[in-house]
């Protein structure tokens, strides 16, 4: 009987990311599987640590700014991370990653399958 060896993933960090309709048309382009890179006047990507921070974004900014707010769900290299300290940006539970622009292209190659939308935000009648 012979083994075979099953290769393994690393560990990941899951982590979510409030967006609007513009960049994730732009995720779906990409198979799902990478960010688009910043804008000029977006010198940072965020995502969040916690579904319920991206879910007050997504419900309360992308919609009245854009139409419409989802949520994202993606899976990262842990050990990828850890040189991005997590950031406090307003209460306990409001803590983020800051990725400087220059490495998204990067950041995307450690995510581990593909991003998903878990919650979708419109206008309330």
């Amino acid at each position: 009987m012979t083994s075979q060896s099953v290769p393994t993933q690393p560990p990941t960090t899951t982590l979510w990311r409030p967006t609007g309709p513009e960049e994730l048309a732009l995720v779906e382009a990409a198979d799902w599987r990478a960010w688009p890179p910043r804008l000029p006047e977006q010198p940072i990507f965020y995502p969040v640590l916690n579904e319920d921070y991206a879910i007050r974004i997504a419900r309360d900014w992308n919609v009245p700014a854009s139409g419409a707010g989802y949520v994202t769900r993606f899976e990262v290299d842990t050990a990828f991370l850890a040189r991005y300290p997590v950031q406090q940006a307003g209460g306990r539970t409001i803590l983020e990653l800051w990725v400087p622009a220059e490495d998204v292209a990067e950041f995307n190659r450690h995510i581990v399958g593909r991003i998903e939308v878990v919650h979708e935000f419109r206008p309330q009648p």
